[in-house]
């Protein structure tokens, strides 16, 4: 499918996106717990390598659910530690792979308490990095900026190499 301005839009419509959370990492997939159930979930393509150096257990990912594809992992987000909050509003975290980094808060993210678990992801457009949500305990999905994965994917032209 071509877009408007003619770059390559993907083999459709936009697939779906849905969150799980990282069990096991192996440089072809990883092992998600998503819905009360583990499965295996291949890398796309876009995302770099070497995998088992960037996804840990704890991290969450976005799984690209085409109409009649196969899924694949597409985004990830770090499980880090909120240490306090600055004056200009951004969160220092800590991050194991990372060490102390400041992060933007997502609109709509919570006030997050220094010592909470949250999710933060870099890459995104606006930030260097970003934190979105508290990590839960629960198997619901955490309120994660998952339409801008979608979004970035879309304007890169990303996701035919994500799905191909």
């Amino acid at each position: 499918m071509t877009t408007d301005d003619g770059r390559d839009g993907g083999p459709g419509p936009t697939p779906s996106l849905r969150t799980a959370r990282v069990l096991r990492v192996s440089e072809t997939a990883c092992d998600v717990w998503h819905d009360g159930r583990a499965a295996t979930v291949p890398f796309a393509a876009t995302v770099p390598s070497p995998h088992t150096e960037r996804f840990s257990p704890g991290h969450l990912v976005a799984i690209a659910a085409p109409a009649g594809g196969r899924h694949v992992v597409v985004w990830r987000w770090y499980d880090a530690v909120v240490l306090d909050e600055e004056r200009d509003g951004s969160v220092r975290l800590w991050e194991p792979a990372h060490g102390e980094v400041l992060a933007r808060p997502r609109p709509g993210c919570p006030h997050l308490e220094p010592g909470v678990r949250a999710y933060a992801s870099a890459g995104l457009p606006g930030a260097d990095w970003w934190v979105a949500a508290a990590v839960g305990t629960g198997d619901s999905a955490p309120p994660v900026d998952l339409d801008e994965v979608a979004e970035l994917y879309t304007s890169s032209g990303l996701w035919a190499a994500a799905l191909g």
